[in-house]
């Protein structure tokens, strides 16, 4: 097989791209040809931006068999893997940690497949090709970000390192409502959301569920300004523009769900809020969102509780509500393990890490028990006994 770096998508037919994605198991919207190119042309995902694409293809005459989306950054902005600790530790030895190449979909912690191949063999020529690639530009490090554990395993036969990460997810066994749903938690939980969504309502809000063709650029223009805001609140790098909204707004319409809030004054509607969702048949992804106006339960409204009536609705088993958040346990998400792969050319710092990972991960089996053991569901039918409504 012949193997190319691509630094420019769009040098790969987007049906040769995708038919590949779509054979690979947990497949996701975020590895789209449409998806990736839309980064890249938008300018969130270039090398003005710290994101140089590597993407590592193979090739068997005009047939692409593998495919590994690699950018070489100079920076760990917008990977959700933290490793600044790592890097400081390479500043204060006067060892350059970046440029670094990194295995991913930019400002997107999804898990889903990243080595792009039908076969074991094609998945290890990828493995072996980006681990000679950072060594024959000289980067510090390899670093794969979400994916599949079976994939992690694949790359700890090649000395990549493991580390565990935590994310909480909603799951779906087929609820008849969103009553339905809360029947299985415990009491001061179910209550305590159904008083959040009562304020909400009591406030005059609700919500539209827009699709494909029911975004207009108006929509797109808003929640750029609800986007813009909240990350300007949180002093956080503003990683996309409305360019990429637009773009995957017309190339990615089913698969995009854009939840928007409305409240009526003296001048008639008025949007207060938005968040964006992408969606596949298994799973809804919550992405981003923000608000023009405060109200108790707005961000709980739009971001969770809207969503999940969606899933139940379109019967979509899994709803992951983005990295971090403990204050997504008391309303239902549970723990799950998520994975990255790492390998430094260092050899010292190599078997520092390597003894991080390790006590890192007895720290994130703990945590993941707590996590379990605070879980907002009953244990058993006899568990709540009030016969008070509600």
């Amino acid at each position: 097989m012949n193997l190319r770096i691509v630094e420019n998508l769009a040098e790969i037919p987007a049906e040769k791209w995708d038919a590949l994605r779509e054979k690979q198991p947990g497949n996701n919207p975020f590895l789209a040809h449409a998806m990736l190119l839309a980064l890249q042309e938008s300018g969130c995902a270039t090398p003005a931006t710290g994101w140089r694409a590597q993407f590592l293809t193979l090739w068997q005459g005009d047939q692409l068999t593998g495919a590994m989306p690699l950018y070489l950054k100079t920076h760990s902005w917008g990977e959700f893997v933290f490793d600044w600790a790592w890097a400081e530790a390479y500043q204060r030895h006067g060892l350059d940690y970046y440029p670094k190449l990194v295995c991913s979909v930019p400002f997107t912690p999804v898990a889903g497949a990243r080595l792009l191949a039908d076969s074991a063999a094609t998945r290890a020529q990828l493995i072996d090709a980006a681990l000679q690639l950072a060594k024959d530009t000289g980067a510090s490090s390899l670093h794969c970000l979400f994916p599949p554990e079976s994939q992690a395993l694949e790359m700890q036969q090649h000395s990549m390192l493991l580390r565990r990460g935590v994310q909480l997810h909603w799951h779906n066994p087929g609820y008849a409502d969103f009553a339905d749903y809360l029947s299985g938690m415990r009491r001061d939980k179910r209550k305590k959301i159904q008083q959040e969504r009562r304020k909400v309502n009591d406030a005059g809000i609700r919500f539209q569920h827009l699709r494909g063709a029911q975004i207009t650029p108006r929509h797109w223009e808003f929640f750029m300004r609800c986007y813009t805001r909240t990350h300007q609140q949180f002093n956080s790098p503003i990683a996309l523009n409305l360019d990429f909204f637009l773009r995957v707004g017309q190339t990615m319409a089913d698969n995009i769900l854009l939840i928007v809030a409305l409240r009526d004054d003296a001048q008639g509607e008025q949007l207060i809020a938005s968040a964006i969702n992408f969606h596949d048949d298994h799973a809804l992804y919550g992405r981003s969102w923000g608000t023009l106006e405060f109200h108790p339960g707005l961000h709980f409204e739009t971001c969770y509780y809207q969503a999940i009536e969606f899933c139940i609705d379109n019967k979509i088993a899994t709803f992951e509500g983005g990295a971090q958040g403990e204050h997504k346990l008391s309303r239902g998400f549970l723990p799950v393990t998520t994975w990255s792969a790492h390998w430094l050319a260092h050899p010292r710092f190599a078997s520092a890490v390597e003894d991080f990972l390790r006590r890192e991960t007895g720290g994130i089996e703990r945590y993941i028990d707590e996590l379990n053991e605070s879980s907002p569901f009953k244990r058993q039918a006899s568990e709540e006994s009030d016969p008070r409504p509600g």
